[in-house]
C-alpha cells in the first residue's frame, strides 16, 4: 500500500483491505475497542481542522497518480455552462410556471440566480486558495473541521447523485418528444407501486452509462465534447428566444404572479436545482493550469451566461402561451406545437437533449472528484481515491457514483428528486459562506480569545436570525417576525464588520464586501429553505441520520486512524530533519 492505502494498479479491480485498511478494522477486537472510544474520537474529529498544505500536498498523493492539468479558463466557462443549462430550464421551468408561479417564474430565476452568484463568489476564493478536487468538502475541512465537512460531504454526494438521476429522467422526457411519443411510452409503469417510484426508466440508465464511459476516458476529452455541445446548445437557445418572441402575446403575462410573492420564492428554492452544477467547476481546480486566473473567470463567466439564458427562456415560454397551458414534461417543445410550428419542437428537443447530456457529463466528472478527495481522508473507502495512471481520472469513483445515480433515476420521479436536491444544495452553500467568514476572521495563534468568542456569537446570531425569518415566512403571513429578526441580522453582520478585526486576507483573489456578501448568502440560502415542502425535509432528515450512523460506525474510525498515522509520520519526519540538521551543524 502507498500512503493513501491504494495500490498502484489500473482499473477497478478490488484488492484485500482496499475498503477498510485501517487499524480499527484489522480484527473484531480492534473494532470493538474503537467503538468504545467513539466519544473521544468524535470530539477529536469535531475540533480538528485541516490546513491548506495538507489538502494541496499530502491528500493529492493518496490517489496513486496525479490528475492531469489540462484545463484553462475557456474550458471552465464552457464546463460551467454545460453543467448548468439543462433540465433546470427545459423541464423545471414549465413545472414551476404552471403550478407555482405563473409568468413570475422569471423573478424566481432572478432570485435563485442572485443567490447562486453570491455562492459563486464564496466558492471562487476557496478554489483559488485551495485548488484541489475536493471542492467545498476540502474548504470546510480547513475552516470548520472534519465532522462538519463530513456532513457536508454526504450532502454533496447526495446532491450530485440526485442531480444525475433527475437530469437523466428529463432526458427521457425530451427524447420521447423528439420521437412524438409520451415519456411513459419509454418507461415501465408498475401500477401497484407508489406513483413517485412506479415509472421505471431504462433509457435514463443507458444515457448515464454512456456518459460514464466518456467521463472516465479523459477530462480534456470530456471538456472538448462539452464545448462543442454547449456551443450548439447556445445557438438553439438563441433560436428559441428569437422565434418564441416573434409569437409573443403580452396578454399571456396577465396575471403576472397568480400565486403571489410566496409562489415566487417557493419556485426559487426548487429552481436552485438549475444552478447546482457550477460547483462542479470548483472541483476541477486540481486539473486547472492557472487556478488563480482561470477559476474566477470560469465560475463567474459561466454563471452570468447561464442566468441570462434562464431569464430569457423563462420570459419567452410564458409569452408564447398562457401558463395554464404549459406542458410540465417538455414545455418548450409543446409550446412550439401550440403555435403551429411542429417542426420547431424537434430543434428544441434536440437542444434540450444536448444540454442535458452536457449537464450529465460535467456532473459525473464533478461528483467523482468530490468522492476522490473525501476518500483520500478515509471518510469513505480509499479504493474510491484511485486515479488511473493513463487517463488521469478517478475511474473507481466515477463508475460507482454513476451506477448509484442510474439506480435512483430508474425508479424516482423528477419532482421528488428536485425538491430533495434543492435542500441539500442550499445547505452546502450556506456552510461554504459560513466557512468564508471563519476564514477571514479566525486564524489560530492570531485571533485573540475575545475576538474568537465574538466571531462565534455573531455567526450564530446571523444564522439564527436567518432561520427566524425563514420560519416566519413559512408559517405566517404577517410582518412582526420580519420587524424582529431583520434588524437582528443587520446588527449581527454590522457587529462582525465593526468589532472583529480580520485575521487573514486572501493571497490571490478575494470576495468583496466581507462580511456583508457572505452574510447575505447565508440569509438567502436559509430563507429559500423555508419555501421547500415538509416531505422533502423529512427525506433530508432521514438521509442525515443515515450519514451519522455511517460516520459513527465506519467513517469516524477510518479517518481517525488515518489522521493519527499521518501525524505520527509527520512527527517522525520532523525528528529526522532535526537530527539531520544537528549532524550538519556538528560536522561544521
Amino acid at each position: 500500500m502507498d500512503g493513501g492505502g491504494v495500490r498502484k494498479r489500473r482499473g477497478c479491480s478490488v484488492q484485500k483491505n482496499d475498503f477498510l485498511p485501517e487499524e480499527s478494522f484489522k480484527s473484531w477486537g480492534n473494532y470493538k475497542a474503537a467503538l468504545l472510544e467513539t466519544p473521544r474520537r468524535l470530539k477529536d474529529r469535531f475540533l480538528t481542522r485541516s490546513n491548506e498544505r495538507v489538502e494541496i500536498g499530502e491528500m493529492t498523493v493518496r490517489s496513486s497518480h496525479q490528475m492531469k492539468k489540462t484545463l484553462n479558463w475557456w474550458d471552465l466557462i464552457w464546463l460551467g455552462v454545460g453543467s448548468v443549462i439543462g433540465a433546470g430550464i427545459f423541464v423545471l421551468t414549465g413545472m414551476e410556471a404552471r403550478n407555482v408561479t405563473g409568468p413570475a417564474v422569471i423573478l424566481s430565476f432572478v432570485v435563485s440566480g442572485f443567490s447562486a452568484m453570491l455562492s459563486v463568489f464564496c466558492y471562487t476564493e476557496f478554489a483559488v486558495e485551495i485548488p484541489v478536487a475536493g471542492g467545498s468538502f476540502a474548504y470546510l475541512r480547513v475552516e470548520l473541521g472534519d465532522f462538519v465537512a463530513f456532513i457536508a460531504a454526504g450532502n454533496i454526494l447526495l446532491e450530485y447523485v440526485i442531480s444525475c438521476a433527475a437530469v437523466a429522467r428529463s432526458w427521457t422526457s425530451y427524447f420521447a418528444t423528439l420521437c412524438n411519443k409520451n415519456p411513459d411510452d419509454f418507461r415501465i409503469v408498475i401500477h401497484n407501486m407508489n406513483s413517485n417510484y412506479s415509472h421505471l426508466d431504462p433509457i435514463a440508465v443507458l444515457v448515464l452509462v454512456l456518459v460514464c464511459i466518456l467521463a472516465v476516458r479523459s477530462t480534456k476529452g470530456s471538456s472538448i465534447f462539452n464545448y462543442i455541445a454547449s456551443v450548439v446548445h447556445i445557438i438553439i437557445i438563441v433560436f428559441i428566444v428569437i422565434t418564441g418572441l416573434i409569437h409573443a402575446k403580452p396578454q399571456n403575462y396577465v396575471p403576472f404572479a397568480p400565486f403571489g410573492v410566496r409562489g415566487v420564492f417557493q419556485a426559487s428554492a426548487v429552481l436552485y436545482f438549475a444552478y447546482v452544477g457550477f460547483d462542479a467547476v470548483a472541483t476541477m481546480a486540481e486539473e486547472t493550469k492557472n487556478p488563480s486566473r482561470d477559476i474566477p473567470i470560469g465560475l463567474v463567466g459561466s454563471m452570468l451566461i447561464a442566468t441570462l439564458a434562464y431569464c430569457l427562456l423563462a420570459a419567452t415560454l410564458c409569452l408564447m402561451q398562457p401558463y395554464t397551458n404549459i406542458d410540465v414534461n417538455a414545455p418548450f417543445s409543446v409550446a412550439f406545437s401550440a403555435i403551429g410550428w411542429d417542426w420547431a419542437k424537434y430543434i428544441v428537443s434536440l437542444g434540450a437533449l444536448k444540454g442535458m447530456t452536457t449537464v450529465l457529463l460535467v456532473t459525473a466528472v464533478g461528483q467523482a472528484r468530490y468522492l476522490t478527495h473525501i476518500s483520500r481522508t478515509h471518510m469513505m473507502p480509499p479504493w474510491f481515491a484511485f486515479v488511473d495512471e493513463h487517463t488521469g481520472t478517478p475511474v473507481n469513483a466515477t463508475i460507482f457514483l454513476v451506477l448509484i445515480s442510474a439506480l435512483i433515476g430508474f425508479f424516482t420521479d423528477l419532482e421528488v428528486l428536485s425538491n430533495l436536491l434543492s435542500i441539500s444544495t442550499l445547505f452546502i452553500f450556506m456552510l461554504v459562506a459560513v466557512a468564508l467568514l471563519v476564514r477571514r476572521y479566525y486564524s489560530s495563534g492570531v485571533t485573540t480569545k475575545s475576538n474568537q468568542i465574538k466571531l462565534i456569537v455573531f455567526i450564530v446570531v446571523i444564522i439564527g436570525s436567518s432561520c427566524g425569518i425563514s420560519s416566519y415566512w413559512a408559517l405566517s403571513d404577517g410582518w412582526i417576525g420580519y420587524a424582529v429578526f431583520c434588524p437582528i441580522w443587520v446588527l449581527a453582520t454590522g457587529g462582525l464588520w465593526l468589532l472583529v478585526p480580520k485575521a487573514k486576507e486572501p493571497k490571490l483573489w478575494g470576495v468583496p464586501l466581507v462580511p456583508w456578501l457572505p452574510s447575505i448568502s447565508i440569509f438567502i440560502n436559509i430563507f429559500l429553505l423555508g419555501s421547500i415542502d415538509k416531505d422533502s425535509f423529512i427525506r433530508f432528515a432521514f438521509w442525515t441520520v443515515l450519514l451519522l450512523v455511517y460516520y459513527v460506525l465506519l467513517g469516524l474510525h477510518a479517518s481517525y486512524d488515518k489522521a493519527k498515522e499521518f501525524e505520527a509520520q509527520s512527527s517522525a519526519q520532523r525528528g529526522v530533519n532535526t537530527l539531520e540538521d544537528g549532524v550538519v551543524v556538528s560536522s561544521t
